[in-house]
């Protein structure tokens, strides 16, 4: 057994598990921490993706009693039929651009560089949309995941997909989108949580299952440690979040974003540190 792979894939989890729900990108983050630790081959691409499972079951630990109220009044209650259906109109835009266009931005786009210009955009926006809401409160007008139609489900979806590109943040996008759409911070917080179910578990599977090839037994160890250390992390990141947003806005996210966007450029401009691609 490598230890040293060991001690990779846990801070790999950690990294996963702290930004995944933060608008500061997960993806981008674990690209910058692989290239690193040196663990930036095929199979860690895998790795990174697949262990965001962990990150999920932290979700639903925190969200249970309404996913089972959800399930169980499902049959006879219209309110939980029309959120589950706003889940899954949600969804479906990640599935079909991801099929479409995935093989070719991950082959393109996945690079240190791009990650850190788009961390600096995604910031910018992020004063802008927290800027805007701050000088007309009014704008968000829908308090509750309850109360969305499907129609802004689908226009959340939509913004999701922006997070193809990585750096970008696929709860940034969402939760940032969704305040731009009319949602409450919370309003948006919360369906960010509750879209990511679908959306990284169906990510995880089929990235496991279309390159089973280059896995075998011996991963066990490695996938099994990045899970736990990411289900840790993201669950104590997400209770901190739920408090933060009471009280908080995500302007800070937005300097960090930037202010971590230009070191990795001038690093990489420097020759200070050399970024792998």
């Amino acid at each position: 057994m490598d230890i040293t792979l060991l001690v990779k894939a846990a801070i790999m989890g950690i990294v996963e598990g702290l930004t995944e729900f933060l608008p500061i990108s997960s993806t981008g983050h674990l690209i910058l921490a692989g290239a690193l630790l040196g663990f930036d081959d095929e199979k860690a691409k895998v790795f990174d993706i697949a262990i965001q499972t962990g990150a999920i079951f932290a979700v639903i630990l925190v969200y249970w009693q309404k996913i089972r109220t959800t399930f169980i009044a499902l049959p006879t209650d219209k309110q939980a039929q029309q959120f589950a259906l706003n889940v899954f109109i949600a969804f479906l835009p990640a599935v079909v651009l991801g099929l479409l266009f995935g093989r070719a931005i991950k082959a393109n786009l996945f690079t240190p560089v791009v990650v850190a210009s788009t961390f600096i955009v995604g910031g910018l926006i992020i004063l802008w949309a927290e800027k805007r809401q701050a000088n007309n409160p009014a704008l968000a007008r829908i308090d509750s995941v309850d109360t969305m139609t499907w129609q802004d489900a689908l226009k959340v979806g939509l913004v999701q997909t922006l997070a193809m590109v990585p750096g970008t943040s696929r709860s940034g996008a969402t939760i940032i989108g969704g305040m731009l759409l009319g949602l409450s911070r919370k309003a948006a917080t919360d369906f960010s949580f509750f879209l990511a179910m679908p959306t990284l578990i169906g990510a995880g599977v089929y990235s496991l299952y279309k390159e089973r090839a280059l896995l075998s037994m011996a991963d066990v160890p490695m996938f099994a440690v990045g899970l736990v250390f990411s289900f840790i992390s993201a669950w104590l990141c997400i209770r901190w979040l739920l408090r933060y947003i009471s009280s908080h806005s995500f302007v800070p996210f937005a300097w960090y974003r930037i202010a971590f966007g230009l070191v990795v450029l001038a690093t990489a401009w420097s020759g200070l540190v050399t970024w792998a691609a």
